[in-house]
């Protein structure tokens, strides 16, 4: 059968299985393959993200036509051209309006009540941010507007109002009761007061000047049948209030996000998990009281939990997990910055299949605790001992602990290698490695997400081990794990030799990996980083070991759209024309302060990143106005995407263009890499045009 005379709905299945840059290939077939791809976007409500400039107008009818429900609204103010944005949102998109999100936007009340009216179907709506909206304590003020909008926001389940300083009981009353099915509610990072009760005993929740705890308590009183997340990160959330919360009657939260409430108590973590038994989503990352007692009071009261955050805990310990096995219905963990953590428990938790959870997102990073398993005999070069004894059993070393070279501690750590008389023993290997190697092995058949950044101590056992065991991985971050080497990307077996120079030298460079090393490799059939094919996004910034040697083999991952390899001294042109050539599919990509970086490389390499859309090369010394010149011509769009100016045509992530002429504007800006804090120096693709962003 020939793929013109399919039904669009078989079209549509078949494209949903493609990422949408594939997808913004396919629709360039015909009228029929467009029509398909526009709908299998849609299916997937898709954020269009619309800047306030005029050349956005023309693009709105576009996607007026395709139906769009999901817009984020970026940049408006009180000028004229907002007005024309909003006007022209409010007629060719409202009616059939989802999703509408207006963070950080300056507009008057007016033009947000006449762009309220006109989206009868809204239901989610983003004021994040938006304080000039209730500085004056007027919105929905008049009664003939209360009824309007009862009418437009009788379908929102999604209310944002995160960051908003001047919220008043007043304007929350008046804008949660023009909206009755409310199921989520954010007021993360609002000036909530918990103390002080300026009603004394009055039902009159009406204050013009704050945002009372007393008053919330009411609206969750009213609305406990129907609401089902709550959000309230930021906010001095005291543990009373948080007894008064989790015992409103009917109240049964699905999800609860308590990001950096630093006055919770362990206590008060009890009482959740003893009234709120059903929640599936506990975000309690940067609670700064909270120690083991709270996990273990998480683990035993909340079994069907699917998502936990115990990020920034720095009284958590290992301790915390011995009841982890209770949780079988977990799917995400962070454990970000948690500098008391190794891994320990979850491991023997994960080594047995009746007690693993079925995780699909693991993070540890920042947790860069080392333990030394056993105790360490103090032997000095010739085997003799040295007079202080032997080294504690627990003996911490974290990136600023490291023994001065020559002192008697680095010889007791890095002397034994040279021990005639210990030459065929083993120790064992750091804890670190040892729990990736069994996290590996336990939970290959769910692991999707794995974060490891800034563990210090991961060495090449590690990523080998990653390698070999987790070959689903989307997502890989191994950032400033500066022990990483070419020999660890590649799985290739270190030489005895060389490894026990390094141990000896910390401050010197690796040997340089030899073709005949990685060809002889390949004929044992070892599993380097090449085997992780479902790769999207790799992060292996500051990994400073790393040479061309392994980044020109290994880089090799046809999914992969987001990569950071900035902070590597070592890479020169031949790691980017690799990276260009073995990963077409590249949208992200960051080299900065790669410092052995040219021109002529840069020139080789656009060739091949035609998808790429977001380019960070700040640092880079050796870089000329000529790869700036580049940059832009990579940045233009494609000369058979031109042959079509009444198209809206889709790029990658989102990313939208308008054909005419001339080109004008991005529809979606994509953000920069988390690990990427510099982006002076930063490209973007804009709508046919290239802007370079500097600081």
């Amino acid at each position: 059968m020939e793929t013109r005379r399919l039904p669009v709905e078989v079209i549509t299945y078949i494209l949903s299985f493609l990422p949408i840059a594939d997808r913004k290939e396919a629709s360039l077939v015909n009228h029929t393959w467009y029509f398909a791809a526009q709908d299998s976007l849609r299916q997937e409500n898709i954020l269009y993200n619309i800047p306030a400039t005029s050349a956005s107008l023309a693009a709105i009818e576009s996607l007026a036509r395709r139906r769009v429900s999901c817009v984020s609204l970026t940049s408006l103010d009180s000028s004229t051209v907002s007005r024309d944005v909003i006007q022209a949102v409010s007629c060719h998109l409202g009616p059939h309006l989802q999703s509408l999100c207006l963070r950080g936007s300056s507009l008057p009340e007016t033009a947000f009540v006449h762009l309220l009216l006109a989206c009868p179907c809204l239901s989610a709506l983003d004021l994040t941010g938006c304080n000039s909206l209730f500085m004056s304590g007027t919105l929905l003020s008049k009664p003939e507007t209360i009824s309007q909008a009862r009418g437009a926001l009788t379908n929102l389940q999604d209310l944002n109002l995160a960051g908003l300083r001047y919220l008043s009981d007043l304007s929350f009353n008046r804008l949660t009761g023009c909206a009755p099915h409310l199921a989520r509610l954010s007021l993360a990072r609002c000036h909530l007061t918990f103390e002080f009760d300026p009603y004394r005993g009055s039902s009159n929740y009406n204050s013009s000047a704050l945002l009372s705890f007393r008053n919330l308590l009411r609206f969750l009183k009213e609305r406990a049948s129907s609401l089902r997340a709550l959000d309230l990160s930021g906010t001095s959330i005291t543990s009373p209030a948080m007894r008064s919360l989790v015992q409103v009657e009917g109240l049964r939260l699905r999800e609860l996000v308590l990001q950096n409430c630093r006055d919770l108590s362990n206590e008060a973590i009890g009482l959740l998990c003893t009234h709120q038994p059903h929640l599936t989503v506990l975000d309690l990352t940067g609670c700064s009281e909270l120690s083991d007692r709270a996990a273990l009071t998480v683990s035993a009261g909340l079994r069907a939990l699917r998502s936990l955050g115990l990020g920034k805990l720095q009284r958590l310990t290992d301790g915390g997990f011995l009841g982890i096995a209770e949780l079988r219905s977990l799917q995400r963990l962070d454990l970000s910055e948690c500098s008391l953590v190794s891994g320990s428990e979850l491991v023997k938790v994960c080594s047995t299949p009746e007690l693993r959870p079925s995780l699909a997102s693991l993070s540890f990073a920042f947790c860069s605790l080392l333990r030394v398993s056993a105790p360490i005999p103090a032997i000095g070069r010739r085997g003799r001992a040295l007079p202080f004894g032997p080294i504690p059993l627990h003996l911490q070393l974290g990136r600023q602990a490291l023994p001065h070279r020559g002192s008697l501690l680095h010889r007791a750590l890095f002397g034994i290698a040279q021990c005639s008389s210990l030459a065929s023993h083993s120790f064992p290997s750091p804890p670190q490695d040892s729990s990736v190697l069994s996290l590996a092995r336990s939970l290959s058949p769910s692991l999707r997400v794995l974060d490891l950044s800034s563990c210090v101590s991961i060495t090449n056992v590690s990523i080998q081990a990653i390698s070999s065991h987790l070959p689903r991985l989307t997502v890989l971050r191994l950032a400033w794990c500066k022990e990483l080497t070419d020999w660890g990307l590649l799985d290739v077996e270190e030489p005895r030799e060389e490894r026990h120079h390094r141990r000896e030298n910390l401050e010197q460079d690796p040997k340089v990996l030899s073709d005949s090393a990685w060809n002889e490799s390949q004929k044992r059939h070892r599993a380097s980083l090449q085997a992780l094919k479902q790769l999207q996004e790799l992060d292996l910034m500051a990994c400073s070991k790393l040479t061309d040697s392994s980044i020109t083999k290994v880089i090799r991952f046809p999914a992969l759209r987001r990569l950071s390899l900035g902070l590597l001294p070592e890479i020169t042109d031949a790691s980017l024309v690799a990276v260009a050539r073995g990963c077409q599919s590249l949208e992200q990509l960051s080299m900065s302060h790669c410092g052995k970086l040219t021109d002529k490389g840069f020139l080789e390499a656009a060739s091949s990143l035609r998808r790429l859309q977001h380019l960070v090369i700040s640092g880079c010394s050796q870089l000329t106005r000529q790869t700036k010149l580049c940059a832009a011509s990579l940045f233009l769009p494609p000369p058979h995407q031109q042959a079509r100016p009444h198209q809206l045509l889709p790029e990658h992530t989102g990313l939208r263009f308008t054909r005419s002429s001339p080109p004008t504007t991005t529809l979606w800006e994509p953000a920069p890499l988390d690990s990427s804090k510099v982006t002076r120096g930063a490209f973007t693709r804009r709508g046919g045009q290239c802007s370079n962003k500097s600081l």
